[in-house]
């Protein structure tokens, strides 16, 4: 399985942003403008889970990819991220602007009653996404103006602060009713087979010995994409007519020919990247899919 995003994977990834209000007590929040993060050349956010809860205000047209679902929204949007569903975001309108502000579950964990996840907008089946008009947009906006304020302060109990800004959130966008306009052009079995696509085609291609492809089995990408396997293989079966077990074992084929044809790797090296544990499963494999012997290939 890959890795969560974790608070360095973020930091790493973004231009010319500070690590600020990190602190072994109280957890760890940062707030930030929305486009002075969306550096030319940066790498697109990926699709995975994080480590720590976001809340964004967004201004523009955006698809935003979230467990097997896929909600358009354009205007102004408040969203809130929740660790344990995987997402990604496409701005479909150039030069996006708004803000973002990121926080553990520590930074709550003593000074809320009850947990962060019990919250609508961070349940699981919870709905993320919340429309703003013109006035809504504004109150919003300025609680993310005094919490960039406070960031950089040297007041005291700034921390406290914030939270009652981030609670003011939340309690806001709750009396708000939630948006879930599901993105028209694309219907379920198609959003789950893309993303599943994505994540399969993220593990290539294999350009070292010690590359493994780890994303093998459909539960293994059902996690990733937070849903039941037999939900996966429907949609997968529905959008392709293959299985699931069939549509990964057809590209590690195509990966292993082209490993077997560019590379002078020997059989034990390329069955390791491929995931098998012996050099005989890869072999036995390859004949399965392929009626011949990887060496066929080395000819």
């Amino acid at each position: 399985m890959e890795p969560l995003e974790t608070l360095e994977d973020f930091y790493d990834r973004k231009f010319n942003v500070k690590r600020e209000g990190i602190n072994s007590d109280l957890g760890h929040f940062n707030v930030f403008r929305l486009e002075d993060c969306n550096a030319p050349g940066k790498p697109p956010v990926q699709y995975s889970r994080r480590d720590f809860y976001k809340i964004s205000l967004m201004r523009g047209r955006h698809l935003y990819h979230y467990g097997d679902k896929t909600l358009e929204v354009d205007g102004t949007t408040l969203l809130f991220f929740n660790p344990q569903v995987p997402y990604t975001f496409e701005p479909l309108t150039p030069d996006a602007t708004g803000y973002f502000c990121i926080f553990k579950d520590a930074f709550f964990s003593e000074h809320l009653r009850g947990s962060l996840k019990d919250l609508p907008m961070y349940a699981v089946n919870g709905k993320p996404a919340y429309v703003l008009g013109r006035e809504q947009e504004q109150n919003f906006s300025l609680i993310f103006q005094k919490m960039l304020t406070e960031i950089d302060s040297e007041y005291a109990f700034k921390f406290d602060l914030i939270r009652n800004y981030i609670m003011e959130m939340i309690h806001g966008a709750l009396k708000l009713e939630p948006t879930e306009n599901l993105y028209s052009h694309v219907d379920a079995n198609t959003r789950i087979t893309a993303v599943f696509n994505e994540l399969l085609e993220r593990q290539f291609p294999i350009e070292t010995r010690s590359q493994k492809f780890s994303l093998r089995s459909a539960k293994d990408f059902a996690e990733k994409l937070n849903i039941h396997p037999n939900h996966l293989n429907r949609a997968i079966k529905t959008t392709t007519g293959k299985t699931t077990t069939l549509y990964i074992a057809e590209r590690l084929v195509t990966e292993a020919i082209a490993l077997l044809k560019h590379t002078n790797w020997n059989i034990s090296e390329i069955s390791y990247t491929l995931g098998f544990e012996e050099p005989a499963h890869f072999t036995n494999f390859f004949k399965k899919q392929t009626k011949l012997a990887p060496k066929y290939y080395r000819t």
